[in-house]
């Protein structure tokens, strides 16, 4: 089986998808067109990416309006810090239960109806949260963005879908950058809108009609130009066939023709498709991916303990106020989001090895952890904070591609899905973890970032062997 450069180095054998594809020639993302001749079908193509970027930085744009706004209106509700405290980790709970739940669900019913809802769905959400005017409606308010907010990821599996191994982190790089853009700009609106009379209704409103702007987007996507690389049809039946039964389907698979679709018995329902599908991933992750899940996790509550207490830690440390603290936040998050375009220079230096570069990221990441923690001046900690957001947006692209590659584009929304899991995990443990590490010193939750950090860069280093693709050859052959 062919095997992609940056696979060959991490010791990991690609699976083009949990339900096995024939090898097909390099193409333009989602025609027909090889390389060399792009012809109508890659500009079509093109443009539906373009299309799925504006997805993605509408998303984030309409969310971050009002996230910033969460705590201080919860509070003007007349709750408590902790009640107010319960409450925001809630959102965090359901998406921790409900990520792989939906992202398996898309590879069940297809991208476009999958994230047709969960847009809708998301708001619903915002539009019941502008109409809150107790902690309870509040509350409520937050269960179906909890639930349904999964946009970024299926938007991901989608594009995961258009095009080819070689090109996927880059066009990833990409997404994640002009997402980046809103989240930069929907402050700036948000605060805005929020000065005004009823400024945090106004400004929830606004925000639910973003959504529903995207889901017309959405909607009018030229769908019918682009060729998934799943079933062409998007139908439910035939993306995960793979993970149904044993024997039976190994038999009828091994008699049919190449790429001729393998019917395993009546059509299921989509929530027993759901069952069979998680279950099946089962193995893989055990296999194989659970090294990238680690490493994901560990690297996760890293910078979310860099995070946790930043402002605080400059103003206790440098003396530096919130005010050169929001300034230093927006000038790094710039620098992130220049850092989708330095994606693909990037991968071609290292010739298309994902799995080394995400190691190279995350010794990067570790060490200026460590610099941040140690530092004497307020120079050496701004240079550190500056390339932190340059690491860990490369390290983030990097470990979802990596996802794919192990556990196959056919089921990526599960599995991105279960990535995402594994973050809110993250979410959980990092607030506990920082308030420990801050009862022994200010510099204690990036010093503790930096230890996890070379913890994930260790288990990278002594699984590299082992972590190639063999869950999905099991899954293959079953």
């Amino acid at each position: 089986m062919r095997m992609e450069p940056g696979a060959q180095s991490c010791g990991m054998a690609p699976d083009r998808g949990l339900a096995s594809a024939p090898q097909r020639p390099r193409q333009e993302p989602g025609t027909g067109t090889q390389e060399g001749a792009p012809g109508p079908g890659a500009v079509r193509a093109r443009r539906f990416l373009l299309c799925l970027y504006l997805v993605g930085f509408l998303d984030l744009f309409g969310v971050s309006m009002v996230v910033p706004l969460l705590s201080v209106h919860v509070k003007s509700l007349g709750a408590s810090p902790t009640v107010a405290g319960i409450v925001g980790s809630s959102y965090g709970i359901l998406q921790l239960f409900s990520s792989t739940l939906v992202g398996c669900w898309s590879d069940v019913v297809g991208r476009r109806s999958s994230l047709l809802v969960c847009i809708l769905c998301s708001a619903l959400g915002y539009l019941l949260l502008g109409a809150s005017t107790n902690v309870f409606l509040f509350t409520l308010a937050r269960v179906p963005a909890g639930i349904f907010k999964h946009t970024l990821s299926i938007s991901r599996a989608l594009l995961a879908d258009l095009v080819t191994e070689e090109e996927r982190p880059v066009v990833l790089g990409q997404f994640n950058t002009a997402s980046s853009m809103g989240f930069i700009l929907g402050p700036v609106v948000g605060g805005y809108l929020a000065e005004l009379d009823g400024g945090f209704y106004l400004t929830a409103f606004v925000c639910s009609s973003v959504f529903v702007l995207n889901a017309g987007l959405v909607w009018l996507f030229p769908w019918s130009e682009v060729k998934l690389s799943g079933p062409e049809d998007d139908l439910p039946r035939g993306r995960n066939q793979a993970l149904w039964g044993k024997t039976e389907s190994a038999v009828q698979r091994a008699a049919s023709p190449q790429g001729t679709p393998v019917s395993t018995g009546p059509a299921r329902l989509p929530w027993a498709e759901v069952l069979a599908t998680l279950w099946g991933l089962r193995s893989l992750v055990l296999s194989a991916l659970w090294v990238v899940f680690a490493v994901r996790l560990l690297m996760a509550v890293a910078v979310m303990l860099y995070y946790s207490n930043f402002v605080l830690a400059l103003e206790e440390r440098f003396g530096m106020g919130p005010r050169a603290a929001g300034y230093l936040t927006s000038c790094s998050s710039a620098l992130g989001v220049l850092a989708g375009f330095t994606l693909g220079p990037l991968l071609r230096l290292y010739g298309h090895q994902s799995c080394r570069l995400l190691l190279h990221s995350s010794v990067l990441t570790s060490a200026l952890l460590l610099l941040f923690a140690s530092a004497r001046s307020l120079d050496v900690a701004v240079a550190c904070s500056v390339l932190l957001s340059f690491s860990t947006a490369i390290g983030r692209t990097c470990i979802t591609d990596l996802q794919l590659t192990m556990g196959g584009a056919r089921a990526g929304g599960s599995l991105l899905g279960m990535g995402q899991s594994v973050t809110a995990v993250g979410r959980v443990l990092a607030p506990i973890l920082s308030g420990v590490a801050q009862e022994v010193s200010p510099c204690g939750p990036p010093g503790l970032g930096a230890a996890l950090g070379f913890m994930a860069v260790i288990i990278m280093s002594r699984n590299r062997p082992h972590s190639g693709g063999q869950g999905g050859d099991e899954l293959k052959s079953e």
